[in-house]
């Protein structure tokens, strides 16, 4: 258990961090879900670049690994680019 005042409230910002870094990461893997199962490509690459902003925000902020949202984003764009466009 914390002695000093200062331990104490560190505890507490890093349980409010935690807290904003579980939502953040639960909600990009929600739109990553989202996003694999669409199966319009205009619906879908505008998806892709709010989920890469969301990827990248995350391994800037340490949430996850550089290389693990670099990876994520390669695969989902090969996925949305590999979606035939709607009949106009």
């Amino acid at each position: 258990m914390a002695n000093h005042k200062s331990a104490k409230k560190q505890i507490r910002v890093n349980a409010k961090k935690r807290l904003l870094n579980r939502y953040q990461h639960k909600t990009t893997r929600n739109m990553i879900k989202k996003l694999r199962g669409t199966h319009d490509a205009v619906q879908a690459s505008d998806l892709y670049r709010t989920v890469a902003s969301m990827l990248d925000k995350l391994a800037k902020r340490n949430v996850i690994h550089k290389n693990k949202a670099s990876n994520q984003k390669s695969k989902l764009a090969r996925f949305v680019n590999g979606l035939t466009p709607a009949a106009a």
